[in-house]
């Protein structure tokens, strides 16, 4: 019976997933023929970078989101008057590729020409606080209090309450969220689909693990191809100890997108099962994901090598390296857990604190700190 259902389930995932590859592609290569056949239309270029963009973020084709960053710089040589939506495009591409720095200067760059739209504001607000920007974020996040309910908005607010420790008022918002994205029929399923991942996700890190089934299943009855989603459930399987359910899903994931953190905990799911030779498969399928992806360690490939005790001076390398320009929670609690890893528990400590210092409690930080011998 089971068997019989999981086959179902895959079909009907590969048939979404047929199907919105072909509407997405098809609208790609209108766009495609119209900037060709232009040189000039800045308002094209726009939007086949946002298609691009978009195809990116389904797929997790890092060529996508350097199609989206070209056209969009292309579109605001050509017009920057009435464009600002092409900012927001480009400001997501170098965010998707972790050019985090770049995204700032060109979320500054937007607000300084259309200054005081919230949706505007929100933007640079998410890439100072990808940056540990945390001065600059709060004012931002502030004064965008009274717009809460917007799409665009709530979900930013929700992260940076959630940085704060404020947990309830962030699973409100995304609540909330959620709660309007239903409503609104003009939403395509990838966005809707979208706010039930963040819902879930959040679920899940805080253990609420009912309340993230839900969610995510919710989230697939809208977009069952979503690799995200399938991802987010093979998570789910794990948390629950169900294995082999946290198999399936993962390869139902990473047969649309070879994400790297997927890889690991298909890994962890199959060495918990006794089987060393597919863990340590999927171990070295996770690096070859990373090492395809330009720029930055992926902080998870960091996390998995630190669980393992794997390459520990590399990666506490690689992660001060990345705290020279990223200096949020997240980077110092990968470096007090590297360093931890290294024997070296008061420099340890010491990053421990400032990973803590902003209130965040992210079971995952509280975890590592209660491990950290004081």
């Amino acid at each position: 019976m089971r068997t019989t259902a999981a086959a179902r389930t895959a079909a009907a995932v590969a048939l979404a997933r047929a199907e919105d590859t072909r509407r997405r592609d098809a609208d790609i290569a209108f766009f495609a023929g119209r900037v060709a056949a232009d040189s000039m239309g800045a308002a094209d270029r726009s939007r086949l970078a946002a298609l691009y963009l978009q195809r990116g973020r389904e797929t997790g084709d890092f060529e996508d989101y350097g199609r989206a960053e070209a056209l969009a710089r292309r579109s605001l040589e050509l017009r920057v008057a009435h464009n600002a939506r092409t900012y927001v495009v480009l400001a997501s591409a170098l965010l998707a590729q972790h050019r985090f720095t770049e995204a700032l200067d060109v979320a500054r760059a937007l607000n300084a020409r259309d200054p005081g739209v919230a949706a505007n504001q929100a933007v640079q607000a998410e890439v100072e606080l990808e940056l540990g920007r945390y001065a600059a974020a709060r004012a931002l996040f502030d004064s965008l209090w009274p717009a809460r309910r917007d799409l665009a908005i709530a979900p930013r607010l929700a992260r940076w309450a959630e940085i704060r420790g404020d947990t309830g008022l962030a699973r409100r918002l995304l609540a909330g969220a959620l709660a309007t994205a239903r409503r609104r029929r003009d939403l395509p399923p990838e966005q809707v689909a979208w706010f039930y991942l963040r819902t879930g996700d959040y679920a899940l890190r805080y253990g609420r693990l009912d309340e993230a089934a839900y969610a995510l299943r919710a989230g697939l009855d809208v977009l069952p191809s979503d690799y995200r989603l399938l991802a987010a459930m093979a998570r789910l399987e794990a948390a629950r100890g169900r294995w082999r359910e946290a198999v399936r899903w993962g390869e139902e994931a990473i047969s649309a997108v070879p994400d790297p953190a997927t890889f690991g905990v298909i890994s962890d799911a199959y060495a918990a099962l006794g089987d060393t030779v597919q863990a340590a498969e999927y171990a070295r399928a996770m690096e070859l994901a990373v090492l395809g992806q330009p720029g930055q360690w992926h902080r998870a490939w960091s996390l998995f090598l630190l669980d393992h005790d794997r390459r520990v001076p590399e990666v506490l390398a690689h992660v001060r390296a990345e705290l020279a320009t990223r200096r949020d929670v997240y980077g110092y609690d990968l470096l007090a857990w590297a360093l931890h890893k290294s024997g070296r528990d008061g420099e340890a400590r010491e990053a421990m604190a400032t990973a803590l210092a902003q209130g965040t409690k992210d079971p995952q930080l509280l975890r590592h700190a209660a491990e950290i011998p004081r």
